[in-house]
């Protein structure tokens, strides 16, 4: 992506860190273990789980998620239809099946996971994929180097330009048709904007409160924005905002997981996206990472920060089975095969520093008609 203006090219769809989208929260019953699984210190057992949840930066975060949540659902079709810019349907098929191509390319999980919904559905998560896709590379690209804080400005600014009917290519044109089709609000899209900000001035986070903001940001996000796009079922006796929650939630357990499958490849680039508190609780320091030794304080570090993603996962669990049943294939897909990242951390005896943990293509295809019948399950069965 060129920095100057911002267009878009073909190298441009390389070397994104997360292929497949979001999906969030669980019942209150799941939180007995906030204590053990948001901080490695001892058990406060009489701190509420409200205080320890605003400790760890949570309840401001769920604070913008109420918001983002009640603007979604107030949205009236009266003024979807009063935003319709009413683009040639020649030009729109044509920017649609270019996002499609790119999803097919880079992100063949989910896309295939995304063959379910229907048409209209498919062609915005597509869309939603792009945008999300091009916003990461401008720190994670091949132009990464260039990077500064007035080109996320201009992004800014080419967003809003989305949401006003100005689209500056086909590709935001795909994303201009698709917010005049669904509820979607911009606050989730800036918030990812505000999360490749803390890439360029952060390369490391005092503790899990801070943590937590940047894996709101950069992943959180996306599931705030498939929520519209997949739905809610009909028969879903849950309220929206614990869906929201759900989709939050499987964001941030993904971000969590590409963090410790990546610790290894960000050391070299000097960055430590892990809590520096709670490494020094184990005696690691910034530089014991940079050696890449794999210690036995190293292991039960990362045992620690292993469960805390779990965590999250178990917490999405249920929001993802009250998705529409055509939209749930991609997000169970998303559970299991982040799940089995962890597992293959584990598997390689907790050395993400010289080892990248992957699932290989075998055991994606094995895991495709397991999440594929999770996917049809009811929501009251879905977590048994």
């Amino acid at each position: 992506m060129c920095p100057a203006t911002l267009s878009y090219s073909s190298n441009s769809w390389l070397n994104a860190r997360n292929e497949i989208f979001s999906s969030k929260k669980c019942k209150t019953k799941l939180l007995i273990r906030v204590d053990q699984v948001l901080t490695v210190s001892p058990k406060k057992s009489e701190q509420s789980i409200h205080e320890l949840l605003s400790v760890q930066g949570i309840a401001h975060t769920h604070r913008r998620v109420r918001e983002v949540v009640w603007k979604q659902t107030n949205v009236t079709n009266e003024y979807l239809c009063c935003k319709n810019p009413r683009f040639d349907p020649m030009f729109l098929d044509e920017a649609y099946e270019l996002c499609r191509k790119i999803c097919e390319e880079y992100a063949k999980t989910f896309y295939l996971g995304t063959k379910l919904m229907t048409e209209e559905r498919q062609k915005a998560i597509w869309a939603i994929y792009v945008w999300c896709r091009r916003t990461d590379e401008l720190v994670d690209g091949p132009n990464a180097d260039y990077m500064n804080n007035s080109v996320l400005d201009r992004w800014e600014q080419r967003l809003e330009d989305i949401f006003n009917n100005k689209p500056y290519d086909m590709l935001d044109a795909a994303l201009t048709d698709t917010i005049c089709k669904f509820p979607l609000d911009i606050k989730p899209f800036k918030d990812m904007i505000d999360g490749m900000r803390m890439d360029t001035r952060k390369s490391r986070y005092a503790n899990f409160q801070e943590l937590y903001m940047y894996c709101y940001c950069v992943a959180g996000t996306v599931g705030l924005m498939s929520v519209p796009i997949m739905g809610i079922a009909p028969e879903s006796c849950v309220s929206a905002q614990t869906v929201y929650n759900a989709a939050l939630h499987l964001g941030i357990g993904n971000q969590l997981t590409n963090i410790l499958r990546d610790v290894g490849e960000d050391a070299l680039r000097g960055r430590v996206y892990l809590p520096q508190d709670e490494l020094a609780q184990f005696g690691i320091r910034d530089e014991d990472v940079f050696a890449r030794k794999v210690t036995d304080q190293w292991r039960e570090f990362m045992k620690e920060q292993i469960r805390r993603a779990r965590f999250y996962f178990n917490l999405a669990e249920e929001g993802a089975s009250h998705l529409n049943k055509a939209s749930r294939w991609p997000v169970w897909s998303s559970l299991i095969l982040y799940r089995k990242i962890l597992d293959a951390i584990e598997e390689n005896d907790y050395d993400n520093l010289t080892k990248r943990a992957y699932v290989g293509r075998a055991k994606k295809l094995v895991t495709l008609p397991v999440s594929y019948a999770r996917a049809l399950s009811l929501p009251s069965l879905a977590i048994q």
